[in-house]
């Protein structure tokens, strides 16, 4: 029997019990799910250590010698044992804290000592060492590199530590070295020097050496990000057919906007128009991610897109997660098209919109008068239809679920007319998403992978650059002082607190406490303070007082992170901002340097940083750019963090490979997969079957959720 066919619970060390536990935990459910849990580390068991020769950097080591002296300290669950180990020369402390009584320790025996060496007090001790006499040392536990595989408390429990593991994949080792079907095709792997898939999986358990553990783990990596950028990348082609309506005029409401605009485009707004013009007239429906850093213009271009829209006879909605940034979006775009009266009608729908008044909204996109809606999740109401709905602008889209934004393919009563006058289906929605958080090249490749890509890298003319500083906590008074000169100018400022309540078990300044002080330094001002529990009309009133310029001081929680503008704030404070990820503090400093005024941001931070803490506060005092920031987030904080901000309910699960630096590795992947589409974009060729199979298989097997945008 294949081991893919194979039940785990019958192979051999597992049984009923762990096949439970097995299945529970990790998902293993055959023979060949077991194979495929890769080792995270891997430990040299061919080298021998001195005493003498341990360093503070040493991971794990094995020392031979002997136990001197041991005794045990303590009862009850207090108790422990303390041994000497004697090398020859030189000795060490060992130490159990747990399971002491199973510990059998003999004078005058050779041991072989395996764990983690740590100084204290200039004596290197080794916390829970592994013991065991030299008589019963094996050939495999002093050769080679030694696998070490990730369990969970309950696992442990079950004695299915990563020993346990270990010896049960090693059961497996004979049948798969026999030979087990390959899932990538022999012109790939000779094309890429790939290792065979037995070879591979013999390899990243067992490695005759460094070199073929590097090989087999480069081979796993391979396959896997290739197989997401396959069905990737196969979506695309599959969106590519999808009829879209032509939208080919640029008319008199586009003309009229961009002559009334204040101030010029930027070449790379200008581009970016182009691009998604030039989708919208295809014929093809459009699907394309926009990216800008914060302050780039987004809101500008994607209204401008809207009017493309409008102007070619189609109706547009922007879809926003927030109700502020709904809000914002709303009073953004009547401020631009006011010089136009009523050419364009806008409306905005949220949840706080009221009966009285949607009626007119739902009669206004029935019968075409409302030509853009802004709106949050409202839109997606199955009451919420349009007369001919053509563009829709999803503003930080990883904020909706998949099966949200499908509902708005549905929302169009229109029925379209083919060459002889017939009526037939009316086509889907082009899609424009938008973000504000820049995204590393890998998981722009990965995440929205199977979108097309316009960036708009440029900032608008006059904006200064915002002026980063780090401060400790102890320098508040300087910051405030700073503070009081910026609002004797008639400037405002935000000051952003982690928490919103005191936390006895965390070392952090709370808002409400942020609040009582900033009210005492500053009693000649009025302060606004808003976060995520209070009602949504306290949080807009405190928001409106602030963006009037009632208020001078606006303290707050990360509730202002996106969808806040106000031109007069110059400073944004920062409290404990070690407590923040590069993109978030990013985020927040786009709050300000959105007027002509030099703008600063100010990080406040305890003295003692750990050493990542204080490189993501030197990244940000070196630079503003959004892009170079996310992949250094990427790199210090890996994928994980990064793909739940980015989208909730990520497509991909990867076991092996890494986005943070495997991107050299993405890149062939990638382009492995469009060659094979570009030349049988249905998989049906003889040869490509085995990539069509095994789409299949994981799409079972694991679940995947490949989420079409649209």
């Amino acid at each position: 029997m294949e081991l893919s066919q194979r039940d785990i619970t019958y192979c051999k060390n597992v049984g009923a019990k762990r096949a439970d536990i097995l299945r529970s935990e990790l998902g293993v459910r055959t023979a060949m799910d077991m194979v495929r849990q890769y080792p995270y580390k891997y430990i040299d068991r061919s080298r021998f250590y001195r005493i003498a020769e341990l360093d503070d950097e040493d991971t794990y080591v094995q020392i031979i010698g002997e136990v001197t002296e041991w005794h045990t300290i303590g009862i009850g669950k207090a108790k422990r044992l303390s041994a000497t180990f004697f090398d020859g020369t030189h000795q060490c402390e060992l130490v159990w804290f747990k399971g002491v009584q199973y510990v059998k320790l003999q004078r005058g025996v050779k041991y072989l000592l395996f764990g983690k060496p740590s100084r204290f007090q200039h004596v290197f001790n080794f916390v829970h060492p592994e013991l065991t006499p030299w008589s019963k040392v094996t050939p495999e536990m002093t050769q080679g590199l030694e696998p070490y595989y990730n369990t969970t408390e309950k696992m442990k429990r079950a004695n299915l530590n990563s020993k346990a593991v270990r010896s049960i994949i090693a059961e497996l080792m004979p049948e798969l070295k026999a030979g087990v079907p390959d899932t990538i095709g022999a012109d790939v792997l000779q094309r890429y020097r790939l290792m065979s898939l037995t070879e591979a999986l013999a390899n990243v358990h067992f490695p005759r050496d460094t070199q073929y553990m590097q090989n087999a783990r480069a081979r796993l990596k391979f396959e896997e990000l290739f197989y997401i950028q396959l069905q990737i990348l196969r979506t695309m082609k599959r969106r590519e057919q999808n009829p879209g309506y032509g939208m080919p005029a640029v008319g008199r409401r586009f003309h009229a906007l961009y002559r009334s605009l204040p101030f010029p485009l930027t070449e790379a707004q200008k581009r970016v128009i182009r691009e998604i013009h030039e989708d919208m007239k295809s014929g093809r429906q459009m699907n394309r991610l926009l990216q800008g850093d914060v302050g780039s213009g987004k809101t500008l271009v994607a209204l401008l897109c809207c009017l493309l829209a409008v102007d070619n006879g189609y109706q547009a909605c922007i879809m926003a997660p927030t109700e502020i940034l709904a809000n914002q979006h709303y009073e953004t775009l009547k401020a631009f098209l006011a010089p136009l009266g009523d050419a364009v009608h806008v409306a905005l729908l949220t949840g706080s919109t009221s009966a009285k008044n949607r009626a007119p909204i739902h009669d206004g996109l029935i019968n075409g008068t409302i030509h853009i809606l802004i709106g949050t999740h409202a839109l997606l109401e199955d009451n919420v239809q349009w007369q001919n709905l053509g563009f829709v602008v999803i503003d930080e889209q990883h904020r909706f679920g998949v099966a949200q934004r499908a509902k708005l393919w549905t929302k169009s009563r229109r029925v379209a007319q083919d060459g002889d006058g017939y009526a037939m289906p009316g086509c889907p929605p082009h899609i424009l998403v938008m973000t504000a958080t820049p995204i590393p090249r890998t998981l722009a490749m990965t995440v929205y992978g199977d979108l097309q890509v316009s960036v708009i890298d440029e900032l608008p003319p006059g904006r200064k650059p915002v002026q980063t500083v780090h401060y400790s906590l102890q320098r508040r008074a300087q910051v405030y002082s700073f503070v009081r000169k910026q609002i004797q100018e008639g400037r405002q400022v935000y000051v952003v607190f982690p928490l919103i309540k005191e936390n006895e078990k965390l070392d952090l300044q709370d808002l409400q406490n942020g609040f009582n002080e900033l009210c005492e330094a500053f009693p000649e001002y009025r302060i606004s303070m808003v976060h995520g529990q209070m009602k949504a009309s306290d949080k807009d009133l405190q928001m409106q007082r602030f963006a009037s310029g009632e208020t001078q001081i606006l303290v707050a929680t990360t509730v202002i992170e996106v969808g806040v503008n106000v031109p007069n704030a110059t400073v944004m404070i920062i409290q404990n901002a070690e407590r923040f990820g590069l993109s978030q503090l990013h985020q927040l400093r786009g709050r300000v340097g959105r007027g002509g005024d030099q703008s600063y941001c100010l990080l406040l931070t305890r003295n003692e940083l750990t050493a990542d803490t204080r490189k993501r506060m030197d990244i940000m005092v070196a630079t503003n750019d959004g892009f170079r920031i996310a992949e250094a987030d990427l790199q210090l904080r890996g994928p994980g963090d990064l793909e739940g901000t980015l989208q909730s309910g990520t497509p991909f699960d990867l076991h092996i490979a890494n986005l943070a630096t495997d991107s050299q590795l993405l890149t062939l992947a990638r382009q492995a997969a469009m060659d094979i589409l570009d030349q049988d974009p249905l998989l049906e060729d003889e040869r490509n079957r085995i990539y069509k199979r095994q789409l299949d298989f994981l799409r079972i097997s694991q679940s995947y959720n490949w989420g079409e945008i649209s």
